[in-house]
């Protein structure tokens, strides 16, 4: 088998200096790296330091005579099998999205044809800013994957989403990309046995979805009222989050569409962020096909009809009406769509009658499975579930128990079910 090549573009951000661990985990797991800096990231480390890490020559003048004569842009980006941003600064994003290209990298990101994963990291207000938003849209848009941040403390002091994401996470991101197989052994700061309390650690021998695409949707969906008010729900999506997890970690090729919630992206998951349930379903259009669909989601049964681009003023006591209409049932539209996933998985979540209504419900979506619980308590905002399975065959009931253990189990009656066909 041939090494897959990676084009590492380093941008000048206060999080570069963990682009050189990077290299250093990705060579150890048997991929070759080379890299391309721009000037700004030469203020945070030096290319000596990453001629050393990769062990080849450090790109980042456009104007190379020799480089140049050869075509350089177009020769980096055609010897690469993933192009990866990382540090991606707010800056870059912007430029990606607006298609610029001042300099050599951003010349080989409009040039390249291969796939390209941008690990954005920057100031939490940066991260929030609308213009940044809209750039990230854009980017989805036109097939760039994104990483998620990570939240938490910054350097600048502020806590919030824009951390980068640890080197062992985004080096798991790219061997699943390249569909290279990743040795969790091989990364420092990383220990198999970090894995969630109760659960088994997989071993290369023990990845029972490898080769399997499966699409997750989690968290809530906003519905626009007006530019500052939406219709929502309590959903924290954590346990999507938690199944994704539980996929990646039996060796699926993971897609999360997440509503609007703020948590870390789990190592190997490609993550897209979504608002409104059209734009969800929108995005389970393009993910398609897949082997099977979790549809966590507590999408928002229904939205404005129709959303003023004006705040909605006060008006003297007068109430104004509020029109609703139905959102689209993205789960009963998978059930009848030409590329049906092989096992398709809605989640019903009551306050009453929780196996009656679900019944109801199998039968009425079309789906599968359908995944019950109880959420008249904190259980969409807390760290437990407890799941009852329902099939044609019957229902499985099982315990509370923490969420990362419920999407473990989940995941692995998932691939039991697809072994069989």
């Amino acid at each position: 088998m041939s090494t897959k090549r990676i084009l590492l573009i380093v941008t000048g951000g206060i999080a570069a200096y963990k682009s050189l661990e990077l290299v250093r985990l990705l060579k150890r797991q048997g991929l070759s790296v080379r890299a391309v800096m721009t000037q700004s990231a030469t203020e945070f480390v030096t290319p000596l330091s990453m001629s050393v890490m990769t062990e080849d020559q450090v790109y980042g003048d456009m104007f190379d005579l020799k480089e140049e004569r050869e075509i350089g842009h177009i020769q980096l980006s055609r010897q690469a099998d993933l192009v990866v941003i990382c540090p991606a600064t707010a800056n870059i994003l912007a430029k990606m999205a607006a298609g610029i290209s001042d300099d050599l990298a951003t010349t080989i990101l409009l040039a390249t044809d291969k796939p390209v994963l941008a690990v954005p990291a920057m100031n939490v207000r940066m991260w929030n800013h609308p213009a940044t938003q809209r750039n990230l849209a854009q980017l989805r848009n036109d097939g760039i994957h994104i990483m998620h941040p990570d939240e938490g403390a910054m350097a600048c002091g502020e806590f919030g989403p824009g951390r980068l994401p640890e080197p062992p996470a985004i080096a798991e991101q790219i061997c699943t990309m390249l569909g290279h197989p990743f040795d969790a052994m091989l990364t420092s700061g990383r220990s198999p046995t970090t894995v969630p309390s109760g659960v088994p650690p997989v071993t290369q021998q023990h990845r029972p979805l490898s080769g399997k695409r499966i699409l997750v949707t989690a968290g809530p969906t906003h519905e626009a009222i007006d530019p500052v008010r939406y219709i929502a729900n309590r959903s924290s999506g954590r346990q999507g989050f938690a199944i994704a997890a539980a996929a990646a970690d039996l060796g699926a090729d993971v897609t999360l569409i997440a509503g609007p919630v703020h948590l870390a992206t789990p190592p190997g998951v490609v993550r897209i962020d979504v608002e409104t349930a059209l734009q969800m379903q929108a995005e389970v259009e393009k993910a398609l096909p897949v082997d099977a669909a979790i549809m966590v989601a507590a999408v928002a049964d229904w939205r404005a009809a129709q959303a003023p681009e004006q705040k909605i003023k006060k008006d003297g006591g007068n109430i104004p009406a509020l029109n609703l209409t139905e959102n689209p049932d993205i789960l009963a539209s998978l059930a009848t769509h030409a590329k049906r996933p092989k096992l398709l998985i809605g989640f019903a979540a009551e306050t009453e009658k929780i196996v009656e209504h679900a019944q109801t419900k199998l039968a009425k979506k079309g789906c599968d499975w359908i995944v019950a619980n109880d959420v008249s308590g904190d259980v969409m905002g807390g760290e437990n579930n407890a799941f009852h399975i329902i099939t044609k065959d019957g229902v499985d009931s099982w315990p509370e128990s923490a969420k990362d253990v419920i999407a473990r189990k989940l995941m692995e009656k998932v691939a039991d079910a697809l072994a069989k066909g």
